[in-house]
């Protein structure tokens, strides 16, 4: 069997993997990029990983459609606007969700081709030696060399060993972008993103959403205020979020899903008709490192990497979901970046203190930094600011006013320590904090930037002045 040789490979074509593979091209690189992912329809190679094909698009798409429909039915009477009999086609919901998925997949297919990286379809499994064998869905094998290799083979979902994912009753969160009609009765098991922002859609449309959530309290990895901010609106759009619920049983009968659970009040059950399971994700890793590769995983069954993604065999790195960090798309994406330099020789680094989150509820939550507890736990001095949008004449004007913006600024240097918002188009918002805190910047420094009037991003600028006492629009 011959062997291709390249500068490097990357395994997975995902956020990271594919950033990683053009950035290398760009730099001069003989590059391939290998991939299994199938594309729904018609079985061909769909590079983009799990947050193009199954996550992160696909899921704003059915998010976007469920808001179209919500408002329709249920905010456009306050601007005058009526519609009767309004109705959803799931069927075409889903095919336009489809339809800018394949889209994407295409769009990374013209940058691959645009920067000749070279695509393989397979699965890959890294050898001694930086020797990567790929075997196709035919069942044929090819084997290829690198001088460097990049793992980035991401994340699956966690399944519970007494929920099964069975793709039509129990299913995760590719299931749960493709039911074929809104079911009366949809349970999730964890409020975390995904399971908020897929209730969300489904609720929209007039499912009866139950959420189980184990921990007592509601999005504990946010400030305390957001999460309070948050639960308070989800609460009013009708989702029904249990706390310190913890799921013991699950049963599938005569079509529907029986869930078993215990709370403060004792065993308590729930009947739906589809239920989600979305307890988090583990590093996928099945069958990608051989037993002489020399690559070794965590307790938690992560590759293990130094703080510049390196595994500690010479030219094998890892970035992504499938190492230590946040799983996110844009932290693995400035992870393969950071790589793709670094084996270029030059600087490569990303700040895991600045890597934003955001849930596309709505309305939306995000944050970059220390929460008010980590601050407290951490014995850090600190002030805070926060503005509601509620005081907001842009926010007022478009009917969005829940929410908040939070900062959290050192109390004697004054540096911003974190940024938290809920509220509309915070997504965008809170890349004010981000930029921010990468040049060390302070409370002062965001309050003295002149913010467009009428803008929601008057909120971020109120709130910084609100550090010092000193906002205009409310009392401080």
């Amino acid at each position: 069997m011959s062997e291709q040789n390249y500068d490097l490979i990357v395994i997975g074509a995902g956020p990271g993997g594919y950033v990683a593979a053009i950035r290398a091209a760009q730099l001069g690189m003989k590059v391939a990029c290998i991939d299994a992912t199938r594309g729904k329809a018609d079985g061909k190679m769909a590079l983009g990983g799990t947050c193009l094909n199954v996550g992160c698009i696909p899921s704003k798409a059915l998010l976007d459609s469920s808001r179209q429909f919500h408002n329709l039915t249920h905010m456009f009477g306050d601007h005058g606007i009526s519609a009767k009999d309004a109705k959803i086609d799931v069927g075409t919901m889903i095919g336009r969700k489809d339809k800018i998925v394949k889209q994407f997949n295409g769009g990374v297919a013209q940058l691959f081709k645009a920067n000749k990286v070279t695509a393989i379809h397979g699965h890959a499994t890294l050898h001694k030696d930086r020797k990567v064998t790929v075997k196709d869905f035919d069942g044929k094998e090819s084997s290829y060399t690198a001088t460097n290799i990049i793992l980035a083979s991401g994340s699956v979902p966690i399944e519970l060993p007494f929920a099964r994912f069975d793709g039509k009753h129990v299913v995760d969160n590719e299931g749960a972008l493709d039911f074929d009609e809104v079911p009366k009765r949809f349970g999730v098991i964890g409020a975390g993103v995904i399971g908020l922002e897929l209730g969300s859609v489904w609720k929209r449309l007039g499912s009866e959403v139950t959420i189980l959530e184990a921990l007592p309290d509601f999005l504990a990895a946010a400030d305390a205020d957001i999460a309070k901010a948050a639960q308070r609106e989800f609460k009013k759009q009708g989702l029904n979020i249990h706390l310190g619920a913890k799921v013991t049983k699950v049963e599938v009968k005569k079509k529907e899903v029986h869930v078993t659970y215990e709370d403060g009040k004792g065993e308590q059950s729930v009947v739906v008709d589809k239920l989600l399971v979305s307890v988090g994700r583990r590093a996928f890793t099945k069958d990608l490192l051989a037993d002489d590769c020399g690559v070794k995983l965590t307790d938690r069954g992560m590759i293990e990497v130094d703080d510049h993604c390196h595994t500690g065999v010479d030219g094998v790195w890892a970035i992504g979901d499938c190492v230590r960090g946040p799983m996110l798309a844009h932290k693995a994406s400035e992870e393969g970046i950071a790589v793709a330099e670094m084996i270029a020789g030059l600087p490569g680094h990303i700040d895991f203190n600045t890597v934003p989150w955001v849930i596309y509820t709505e309305p939306e939550v995000a944050w970059v930094g220390r929460t008010e507890k980590q601050c407290k736990d951490e014995g850090i001095p600190y002030k805070t600011g926060s503005f509601p949008f509620a005081a907001i004449g842009r926010a007022v004007a478009m009917n969005e006013t829940a929410g908040m913006v939070k900062v959290i600024a050192h109390a004697e240097t004054d540096r911003i320590l974190g940024m938290h918002l809920c509220g509309a188009n915070v997504s965008e918002l809170v890349h004010e904090g981000v930029v921010a805190m990468e040049f060390k910047g302070s409370a002062e420094d965001l309050a003295r930037i002149c913010h467009a009037h009428p803008t929601l991003s008057e909120a971020v600028h109120e709130a910084a002045l609100a550090v010092d006492k000193r906002a205009i629009h409310k009392a401080n």
